[in-house]
């Protein structure tokens, strides 16, 4: 009992580490992409007491992103408005990150790993029926961004926390569209059990991956999970050229860092539920449990813990790639307007979302009898 606990504690740590370091290096990512896109240097002139300069080593904004503007927001100070509600204003940022993490819990990263003869899910936390946890936390994730802005006392941070209202309710309607079609076509609430469905390979060569089952749903989860995180193109509540900041217009130091943390890790929650759903999650093509069956070619034979390590590798890369492609957008559309914005969520993903629905509803009765 005490091993499983401390096999399950150490992959709950694993993840955590995992997702907040992939968001800080996105934000730096994003930093310098940004600068590639428009044409400019970005980040570039912080260095350790000098010694990028004088080494005569390129700087790329690395210690701007990791060490200098980190050691700047924290020991900057924790303010509060005066008529603030400071309970709320402090517990807003940790509302806002906490569900947004405790959701990878039910995430595989990876299939099963043999050790002796004790076998581990590579899941922090194994659930039946976890698409409805997701669903249900994330859920969660809006009260972060409405309580920061009432509790500011701000006329300006109190707009952005009700468009940062409307906005995730009006997408999550989407989103959940496309995740129970997903749940439909694979007949499963357990997302290890979906990835593991999403193996093997049609005509020999063609990965049973969810994308070709609904391409439709995948279109519907990219963009309403990019409307969920806040990011431009849907960047309403956080519309600097109108609210300043939006909801964490009067934010500072640690509650601020806390804010902006959340939208990266948003950004990797967002790309690794749709390589789960769409992308066979830690699926590689060709790879079994046994090893690689290659087309016309044959098998080849390998151990458990290189098939184990080429899942976890395909699942990084994979939440890479979508990490990238939602950078790529928010640094190619423009701003939508706020009626575009709701007319996009009610008028044509909704519809879209409920079309998708019942077509899988026809043809999966069709296919059953």
């Amino acid at each position: 009992m005490l091993t499983d606990l401390l096999i399950d504690a150490a992959k709950a740590i694993v993840a955590v580490l995992l997702v907040l370091n992939l968001a800080t290096v996105l934000l730096w990512f994003e930093r310098k992409g940004s600068a590639l896109i428009q044409d400019r240097v970005g980040a570039n002139r912080a260095a350790i007491f000098g010694i990028g300069r004088r080494l005569g080593v390129p700087n790329l904004g690395v210690t701007n992103t990791f060490v200098a503007d980190p050691l700047k927001m924290f020991t900057k100070e924790d303010f509060v408005p005066d008529q603030a509600d400071r309970f709320l204003h402090t517990l807003a940022p940790f509302l806002s990150l906490f569900p947004v993490l405790v959701t990878f819990a039910v995430v595989p990263f990876g299939d099963r790993l043999i050790v002796g003869s004790r076998v581990i899910d590579l899941q922090v936390c194994q659930l039946d029926v976890g698409v409805l946890y997701l669903l249900a936390v994330l859920g969660i994730g809006i009260y972060g961004a409405a309580l920061g802005g009432w509790a500011s006392n701000n006329r300006w941070a109190l707009l952005g926390g009700v468009r940062a209202s409307a906005q995730m309710i009006s997408y999550e309607l989407a989103m959940g569209l496309a995740i129970i079609a997903v749940v439909m076509t694979f007949g499963t609430l357990d997302l290890q059990e979906i990835c593991r469905r999403q193996g093997g390979a049609w005509f020999g060569w063609l990965p049973k991956w969810g994308i070709i089952y609904q391409p439709l749903a995948f279109l519907l989860l990219l963009t309403a999970g990019i409307a969920e995180s806040k990011r431009i193109p849907f960047d309403m509540p956080e519309g600097e050229s109108e609210l300043i900041a939006g909801y964490f217009t009067e934010y500072s130091g640690g509650k601020q860092a806390a804010f902006m943390l959340t939208d990266f890790a948003e950004v990797v929650l967002v790309s690794a539920l749709v390589a789960t759903f769409f992308f066979g999650g830690w699926q590689v093509p060709y790879l079994y449990p046994e090893g690689f069956r290659l087309p016309g070619i044959g098998s080849v034979l390998l151990p458990n813990l290189v098939v184990a390590v080429l899942g976890v590798l395909a699942f990084g890369l994979k939440v890479v790639f979508f990490c990238w492609l939602q950078i790529l957008v928010r640094w190619t559309l423009p701003r939508f307007r706020y009626d575009q914005l709701m007319y996009l969520g009610w008028k044509i993903l909704l519809p879209l979302g409920l079309i998708n629905l019942a077509a899988t509803a026809v043809v999966i009765v069709a296919v059953a009898s």
